[in-house]
């Protein structure tokens, strides 16, 4: 908007000494409680309330974000210039509001129409996976599933979603046992399993260390009618496995349409939460918004994964505080630990983490970015806290330790068994998955309206007045029309073949 206009801030918690500009401001102009800016801020950005002196906390939500590093006049900008990080220490007493986050009864639960598996869990797509063990074979898996998409060979299979390539980097050139072994390992089970997938297809190319009899003796898969394997070397070439792998296609077809969507109560969602992109607004709109529809998917009897654990460093005692046990807060404890040595490792440290799109919209520190991005996991009690990729067998509200790059957090996600996934984001992260339907939700109306054929829900409508229960309750009851079938706009656009990233942990060898 204008700078001649009077600008809008906001004022998150009575201790903070920052306010907030929900619009953009120039220098010389008279906000809220009387404070006159001094310098031109962007929007999201931050403004000082009152006088800040050299080293003093800077405080938004109520929490500490930063240290100034020299004194900060009121109506002064406040970011990275003048802004140092600090550690974070806090006192922690387990309160997990228990009787609040108590479930439904089953009577009163939402329900949506999804597609029972033999295994007992719900899928909210019917999608053919084609799994690859190495990078050698993922032209071969591309190939099998673009032609059976192109062929006209799922035209008289309605129910099936589409197949698609899961296809990744690594496989090969790695240790045969380990820490990278176990990701990779859970990870493609975990995609296998998804229930999202009616039928899985295996291609390798033979030689290589990620070897697919002894990933389907580790975890006894039979082949059938819905799973089946096979590899480029003892098929006899490229032209031969695609053969291959377009007539085990075809013979799975039937049995994958077989399954029909029936009606299932929304217990059975496990909810997926990321976001990418995030901007000052992130922590007001869209992230406490789908904390809301978090807190009534647990209320509903379903489940609901926070992750990417570099974005709640600095915000952790949130999480602990609400731990179940101390056993689930020590888990946090032991993942957060790790993350320190295994980024000092290299050079870095967690507050590397905010990107520059990031403090381009307003956030600061890692402090800072993190308490917005903890909003998206609501209230509920924190019932297990799990490594990357593990099967999340758990009912609430969860944790999962990922990266906090994007793709490679919600790959673990839904190789934990995630049928459905929200995606806050502010600056405008273009983003979908397969097989699980991704939902977007814009932090503002601008970047809504900028980018309408990405973003499924608008969020910025809360800082004119939409209250954040009711746009969590607009989330919720999407999250289960879009479980029953309904597309998504990156569904539409067609993305979610690339978004298949399982975290590296090891030594490429």
């Amino acid at each position: 908007m204008p700078d001649t206009a009077t600008p809008r801030t906001l004022r998150l918690h009575k201790s903070d000494n920052v306010l907030v500009c929900i619009d953009r401001v120039g220098d010389g102009v008279t906000l809220a409680e009387g404070v006159v800016s001094v310098d031109r801020i962007p929007r999201g950005h931050k403004v000082a309330a009152r006088d800040i002196a050299a080293g003093e906390p800077i405080v938004k939500f109520g929490q500490v974000i930063g240290l100034a590093r020299d004194a900060i006049g009121r109506g002064s900008w406040v970011h990275e210039h003048n802004t140092a990080m600090t550690p974070s220490e806090h006192q922690v007493v387990r309160e997990p509001d228990m009787e609040s986050f108590a479930p439904l009864p089953e009577s009163e639960r939402a329900t949506f129409e999804g597609y029972k598996r033999p295994s007992g869990r719900t899928g909210t797509r019917n999608y053919v996976g084609i799994l690859t063990s190495v990078n050698c074979s993922a032209s071969v898996a591309r190939f099998i599933a673009r032609e059976a998409e192109q062929s006209g060979m799922l035209d008289d299979y309605p129910n099936v979603d589409g197949v698609v390539a899961f296809v990744h980097g690594t496989g090969c050139g790695m240790a045969d046992q380990g820490e990278g072994y176990d990701v990779l390992n859970r990870t493609q089970w975990g995609y296998a399993a998804n229930p999202n997938l009616g039928g899985v297809m295996v291609v390798g190319l033979g030689c290589e260390v990620f070897q697919i009899g002894r990933f389907k003796k580790e975890h006894a898969i039979e082949e059938g009618p819905t799973f089946n394997t096979h590899t480029i070397q003892d098929t006899g070439g490229t032209r031969a496995a695609v053969a291959e792998g377009l007539k085990r296609i075809a013979e799975m077809l039937p049995a994958v349409n077989a399954f029909e969507r029936q009606t299932i109560p929304a217990s059975e969602l496990v909810l997926a939460l990321q976001c990418g992109g995030s901007d000052g607004h992130s922590g007001i709109t869209a992230n406490p918004a789908l904390g809301v529809a978090s807190d009534l998917l647990v209320r509903h009897g379903g489940t609901s994964i926070l992750a990417e654990t570099p974005e709640i460093y600095g915000a952790e005692h949130l999480l602990l505080t609400r731990a179940v046990s101390d056993e689930v807060a020590d888990k946090l404890r032991t993942r957060l630990k790790w993350w320190d040595e295994y980024t000092g490792k290299f050079g870095g440290n967690m507050n590397n983490n905010p990107t520059p799109g990031n403090k381009l919209g307003g956030l600061t520190t890692i402090l800072e970015k993190s308490l917005g991005a903890v909003a998206k996991g609501g209230h509920a009690p924190m019932a297990e806290v799990y490594e990357y990729a593990e099967p999340v067998a758990s009912r609430g509200f969860v944790f999962m330790d990922t990266p906090g790059y994007d793709p490679v957090s919600a790959t673990g996600q839904v190789a934990g068994g995630a049928n459905m996934l929200c995606f806050t984001t502010g600056r405008g992260s273009a983003y979908g998955n397969k097989p699980v339907p991704s939902i977007k939700l814009a932090t503002t109306t601008d970047l809504y309206t900028r980018m309408q054929e990405d973003m499924d829900i608008n969020c910025g409508d809360v800082l004119d007045g939409v209250s954040l229960q009711d746009k969590g309750q607009e989330i919720f009851k999407t999250i289960l029309r879009v479980a029953s079938g309904e597309h998504t706009k990156s569904e539409a656009l067609g993305y979610g073949d690339s978004e298949f990233v399982p975290w590296q942990v090891a030594a490429v060898m």
